[in-house]
């Protein structure tokens, strides 16, 4: 779509572009959402992809992702064998509503950003206990969980002129066991529900991550594995205004969708399925 609003492109930001933040502007990444619909508060764009952010830099203390790697950089990128959660980033990739043509555009902090439920950038990096490197406008950088930055359906914690810099995922979570379902009414289509648990080797704890069937992404920890009663329970308790409401589906459906595949996921771990 053509943007008839935008008088201007920043084609080569400062490397801390937040400082020449004006209203009407906004981050340009992949473009695959901003070019998407009518844009009319905006008048000057500022191309975040010039920048010389790494999109994938692997350490011994976990894996750092640019904000503008793209989802066809993260599909590809071969990881240590000891980080045996690695399958849930084709998972999660897999997961978006797009074709080739988007992953090769569309960006992990693009993704974030966009904060909807079914944002699967942001069930991968919340359920490896991810942490965001956030920059203001006046220079300064802070980091946040992952799990704090989507308030809501389409809400996030970033003011204006602030920018997601990087994802940091710990090794310790790269080497958690792992099992996920996920629910689309269509094969090819948004996600109605996406869960993901993990648990530590040698361990019997699980982390239950709940995203798409909810406003904002939900962590639910066990030291030990619950029984199924408990698991539902924890569940049920769930504020009733947390569930999404859209045509994928009912607060009721997502909500029976995913205390199904909760149950499916401890049973799966409890089993020692496949990591």
């Amino acid at each position: 779509m053509d943007l008839h609003t935008i008088t201007e492109v920043v084609r080569r930001p400062a490397a801390r572009p937040g400082a020449d933040w004006h209203p009407g502007d906004a981050w340009l990444a992949g473009g695959t959402w901003l070019y998407s619909v009518e844009q009319p508060d905006l008048h000057r764009l500022i191309d975040l992809t010039a920048l010389p952010w790494d999109p994938l830099v692997p350490s011994e203390a976990g894996l750092g992702i640019g904000a503008t790697c793209t989802i066809s950089e993260l599909y590809a990128c071969a990881l240590p064998a000891e980080w045996i959660a690695a399958p849930l980033f084709a998972k999660s990739c897999e997961a978006f509503l797009s074709s080739f043509k988007v992953w090769s555009a569309a960006t992990v902090g693009g993704n974030i950003c966009m904060s909807l439920p079914a944002g699967p950038m942001i069930t991968l990096t919340v359920a490896l206990e991810a942490r965001y490197e956030i920059w203001a406008a006046d220079g300064s950088a802070r980091t946040v969980d992952a799990l704090s930055f989507v308030t809501g359906d389409n809400e996030n914690i970033l003011a204006p002129g602030e920018i997601l810099r990087r994802i940091d995922i710990p090794a310790h979570a790269l080497r958690k066991r792992t099992a996920h379902r996920r629910f689309s009414l269509t094969r090819l289509g948004r996600s109605t529900v996406f869960l993901i648990g993990t648990q530590t080797p040698g361990t019997r704890d699980l982390l239950l991550t709940v995203t798409a069937g909810t406003t904002r992404p939900l962590r639910i920890g066990f030291d030990t594995l619950p029984d199924d009663r408990t698991l539902r329970q924890r569940l049920d308790d769930l504020p009733s205004d947390i569930w999404f409401d859209d045509p994928n589906g009912t607060p009721g459906h997502r909500r029976h969708l995913t205390q199904h595949f909760a149950e499916e996921i401890r049973r799966e771990l409890m089993a020692g399925g496949p990591g």
